[in-house]
């Protein structure tokens, strides 16, 4: 069996990496010409570090990013609405990872390049179309450099190509461009001194302006100092057509930023303007997802990751879904008595899943116990308990969690695979 994956990215990858571990000959196809570290921060719940870890890639991953230890959720003065314990310290039997989105990629492109060897890892191939022909599928890519067109066929393909994917626009011609939500998020990260413990990720604010801090790096020379990954999440517009086709590399405007920050928030243990004043350079990035569709294999074609099911970033389930998505995809390749049933398995068991929590993150995910506390009390208050209750923030917080799969009987309970 051979399996064409179309997408480089952190569920292509990822998905390659399961195929090759099951036994089964994956071959990657990337249209950028080089795998770069873009990006900024991201998270990765226990049970994504899950199957990574059943993959042998913790200790690369623990080299470059951090085991968080807590979340808070507070609302724009620092009070906190909701604390808990994440990853090991909650009980699970994996961490969670803060890292680079950059590093993580590297992670899984090395461990690529060292599995499944130089000779089924393709950069610079833009895939162009595909048809199936008998028991087989055939694709087409042009090299970006201008050098010419191949084609590749497998028994498979994989559309792990992202929100702009060119499996599902043609699997879907109409849908038509990502829905805007009208948020701008803003991302940077910078070497700052350690909060707390160094491994503590906070929440503040509301949907009308949100602040996200959190580490991803260590430095083991600069010990009281962390890698910083910072976010501010605004409302700019009610227009559903994303600025820049929603790339998630356009340059940050400063000013723009600060008015979205500045006199809003008043955390105690950050000035959010100062640490975006220091930044320098940092990103913008549309808060982009698709609807939910009907199907995502077509006989011998299926979607994963962002592809599949573009979500908002909130609830850290981005990423984690992909490599879930990946190792789902693996293992009914690996039992099914056909393609096309293991396909038609996977997108049975996945599709419903990720639907649901795209729909949730439009709602605010976890993050609307902080909607929610804003809402009632948008000047502060002096007992939580009185602007809800422990039963309902926790509602929210933890039937999420549920929801998404990562609830901590659920992840332990649960074999990798």
């Amino acid at each position: 069996m051979k399996i064409l994956v179309v997408g480089g990215g952190i569920g292509g990858l990822a998905t390659a990496l399961r195929l090759h571990a099951a036994g089964i000959d994956a071959e990657v196809f990337e249209q950028a010409p080089s795998v770069r570290e873009l990006g900024v921060g991201i998270n990765m719940l226990p049970h994504a570090v899950k199957e990574l870890a059943a993959l042998g890639l913790l200790p690369a991953l623990d080299e470059t990013g951090i085991r968080t230890r807590e979340l808070i959720y507070a609302n724009r003065f620092g009070q906190t609405v909701w604390q808990e314990l994440r990853g090991l310290d909650a009980g699970y039997d994996t961490p969670q990872l803060s890292i680079h989105r950059g590093k993580l990629l590297q992670v899984l492109f090395q461990a690529t390049m060292e599995r499944l060897g130089p000779a089924r890892v393709h950069l610079d191939h833009k895939l162009v179309g595909f048809r199936e022909q008998g028991d087989r599928v055939v694709a087409r890519f042009d090299q970006t450099d201008g050098s010419g067109s191949i084609e590749a066929d497998g028994d498979a393909l994989i559309g792990a190509d992202g929100i702009h994917s060119r499996v599902r626009s043609t699997l879907y011609p109409d849908q038509g461009q990502p829905i805007w939500s009208g948020i701008m998020i803003w991302r940077g990260a910078i070497d700052w001194p350690v909060y707390q413990d160094g491994r503590t990720m906070v929440i503040a604010g509301s949907n009308i302006s949100k602040f996200v801090f959190y580490p991803i790096h260590a430095d083991p020379a600069k010990p009281d100092r962390r890698l910083t990954n910072w976010a501010v999440m605004a409302r700019t517009n009610t227009d559903k057509t994303p600025p820049g086709r929603g790339d998630w590399n356009r340059p940050g405007n400063l000013e723009e930023t600060l008015t979205f920050v500045r006199d809003k928030f008043r955390l105690g243990f950050i000035d959010p303007v100062s640490l975006i004043e220091a930044t320098g350079s940092f990103y913008e990035y549309p808060n982009c997802d698709r609807d939910p569709v009907p199907r995502w294999s077509f006989g011998r074609v299926s979607l994963l990751g962002d592809a599949a099911h573009p979500m908002y970033p909130v609830g850290s389930n981005g990423a984690s879904q992909a490599i879930l998505d990946a190792s789902c995809l693996a293992r009914h390749l690996s039992t099914a008595a056909s393609i096309q049933e293991a396909l038609s398995a996977y997108d049975g068991e996945r599709r419903a899943a990720t639907s649901e929590i795209v729909l949730a993150n439009r709602k605010g995910g976890p993050e609307g116990v902080i909607d929610m506390v804003e809402m009632r009390a948008p000047d502060g208050f002096d007992d939580i308990e009185r602007v809800a209750s422990h039963k309902e923030r926790e509602a929210i917080v933890r039937g999420y969690a549920t929801m998404a799969g990562f609830a901590r009987e659920q992840v332990n309970r649960n074999g990798s695979g």
